[in-house]
């Protein structure tokens, strides 16, 4: 049997590596941020870029010279939705958080180390933040969804990422010390939902709730996120009551029907 060469592997990691930073914002990334984020050489990333656009699985703007996700991603979003119809199921639970509460809503996806935004619902109230958007990518641990995620996964998976701690971090690491992160997944135990005090952006703060798939992982997050003074004290048990009920209506949708 003939096994798939390192090289081969190799190039769909980077291949992978590059469509990843480009999904992170709607507006894709330059070839200056390609090059910078992924560590790949500028002739390697171009080589890749334009593969990857000839396949229509990446465009590339000549009025913005960026680089951004291209129909087939769509048509293969499409694709899987099927498999995994999240928006129907996480879509109301957005809309009344949003409703109820004026401060925009998001649905968030663990994968492996990382929390994936994959839902948005904007709220009512005029001044936003703008840190979290559909396709933003954080460390697990990072911001109200990854550290109501990483909050209750196992102790010992817990702990194998916070050994290493300032790798895992990344830029996200001085803003995110680990005795503030371990203080935070404490506290999330507790309460039942996380509080992100502005450490992604001063002045940003979020709550966050798990979702737990038919095994009991937590496998998704709900969030909400505002400025500073909508997060005060005396708001923060009703916004996270109204995370966790939804949270809870989201994972009675997610078990399999009985009887």
């Amino acid at each position: 049997m003939n096994h798939v060469p390192v090289q081969g592997a190799q190039v769909v990691s980077r291949i992978a590596g590059l469509l990843r930073i480009v999904g992170r914002k709607p507006e894709g990334s330059s070839l200056v941020e390609l090059v910078r984020e992924s560590g790949l050489t500028r002739p390697t990333v171009h080589r890749l870029l334009t593969s990857l656009a000839s396949e229509g699985l990446l465009d590339h703007s000549a009025r913005t010279g960026s680089w951004v996700l291209g129909p087939e991603i769509l048509l293969m979003g499409s694709v899987a939705s099927a498999r995994f119809p999240l928006e129907d199921i996480a879509r109301p639970s957005l809309r009344r958080l949003a409703g109820e509460t004026g401060e925009s809503a998001f649905f968030s996806i663990r994968r492996g180390a990382e929390t994936v935004c994959l839902l948005r619902e904007e709220g009512s109230f005029p001044v936003r933040s703008f840190v979290l958007h559909e396709g933003v990518r954080f460390p697990l641990g990072v911001a109200s969804a990854g550290t109501a995620i990483l909050a209750f996964v196992p102790e010992h998976e817990q702990e194998q990422i916070l050994a290493d701690w300032p790798t895992h971090a990344g830029q996200f690491a001085d803003g995110h010390p680990e005795a503030v992160v371990r203080a935070s997944l404490h506290q999330t135990r507790q309460a039942g939902y996380s509080v992100n005090p502005g450490l992604v952006l001063e002045g940003s703060w979020g709550m966050g709730a798990a979702v737990f798939d038919q095994a009991g992982r937590p496998a998704w997050a709900l969030s909400l996120t505002g400025i500073e003074p909508r997060f005060r004290e005396d708001r923060r048990e009703f916004l996270g009551r109204l995370l966790m009920e939804e949270a809870h209506r989201i994972n009675g949708r997610l078990q399999p029907a009985t009887g």
